[in-house]
């Protein structure tokens, strides 16, 4: 008998409806078909990010598939059996790679046995969350619940050069229901500004913005030299460390954009987060829901229903039997709360 197959519509949300689809599909075994990808994005289609993002994921589950080339809109997934394994993707521009193994993961975890996985790309990009999030904020949340995961940076990679490198291994895990709904305490805050290829003066602008805007001391502003042939590029890191959970906010430099504007955007992003008393900001509830989804269950506060956050919630529950709900507990704080069945 043919195997059913679920249809998605990607027009609800960009490449990230992509994503998790192929997560899911990979951990359930359910087959998908889906139609205008990102089709509301400036460039609809499949990007070579994407389209790493797909063969990486057939690659580990041996799926078969249709419509896997750059700037497709419609693509169907027919998923395998998972296999663990020394995998190396290469993206071939400055495309992420927190992306393409975040897709990875779920299945990883459970895979038969241990996985090593390389990716090279942007690890640095502004439509991604950059490595720095992952290790010290999405990650230690991950372990929390059970995940066992180890990432190494291995050379920055910024956006147009691309040139980074992850080196990431996974240890076949079960997860467990985390609930993430208050912050706790503050424990410590810092700013780093990297730089690559740049004058000194544009990590020192950001960090005097940071440190006139948010009256941070200078013990906690660091600025941070990288190897020249890795630019040119430049970001900045807001760091926040409370007692259940930690966020980095990033900016980006881009050509003729004022370092100060840029620190700005960091900054914004922070305190729009500490002023909601939200216990995650937007970028990491979109990072923990399809986790807690395959965990059977977690909960968490944000500040707002995102595009993001609702497009995640309409393709899980077409994968599995989860009701994610949403409840305003203020008007700067929404808990949202994975229970296992319909």
């Amino acid at each position: 008998m043919e195997q059913q197959v679920i249809e998605l519509d990607g027009a609800i949300g960009g490449g990230q409806v992509l994503r998790s689809a192929l997560s899911l599909s990979m951990v359930t075994g359910q087959a998908f078909r889906i139609k205008q990808i990102r089709a509301r994005r400036s460039r609809p289609g499949l990007l070579r990010q994407h389209l790493t993002a797909v063969m990486a994921a057939a690659e580990v589950c041996g799926a078969r598939i249709a419509g896997a080339e750059l700037g497709s809109q419609e693509l169907r997934f027919e998923p395998g059996a998972i296999r663990s394994g020394d995998y190396r993707f290469a993206i071939g521009t400055a495309g992420s790679c927190t992306l393409v193994l975040q897709t990875l993961l779920p299945a990883l975890l459970q895979a038969p046995g241990t996985s090593r996985v390389r990716i090279s790309g942007g690890t640095h990009n502004p439509l991604a969350p950059p490595v720095d999030f992952l290790t010290r904020s999405w990650l230690p949340l991950m372990r929390r619940m059970g995940a066992g995961i180890e990432l190494d940076l291995l050379r920055h990679g910024f956006v147009p050069a691309g040139g980074g490198e992850i080196d990431v291994t996974v240890q076949p895990s079960q997860l467990t229901p985390l609930d993430l709904c208050e912050r706790g305490a503050l424990l410590s805050q810092q700013a780093l500004a990297l730089t690559a290829g740049l004058a000194p003066s544009v990590a020192e602008r950001e960090l005097n913005q940071v440190a006139k805007r948010l009256r941070w001391a200078a013990e906690t502003l660091h600025p941070i030299t990288l190897d020249p042939a890795r630019g040119p590029g430049n970001v900045l890191l807001l760091e926040y460390v409370f007692e259940q959970v930690t966020e980095v906010f990033s900016a980006f430099g881009q050509v003729l954009l004022r370092a100060e504007k840029v620190a700005d955007t960091a900054i914004n992003q922070a305190t729009d987060w500490l002023r909601s008393d939200a216990a995650v900001a937007e970028h990491l509830a979109d990072q923990l829901l399809l986790p807690m989804a395959l965990a059977g269950g977690g909960s968490f506060t944000t500040p707002r229903m995102t595009e993001h956050l609702h497009s995640n919630i309409a393709v899980i529950e077409r994968f599995l039997p989860v009701t994610i709900e949403c409840s305003e507990e203020g008007p700067e704080r929404l808990r949202v709360e994975v229970r296992n069945g319909r």
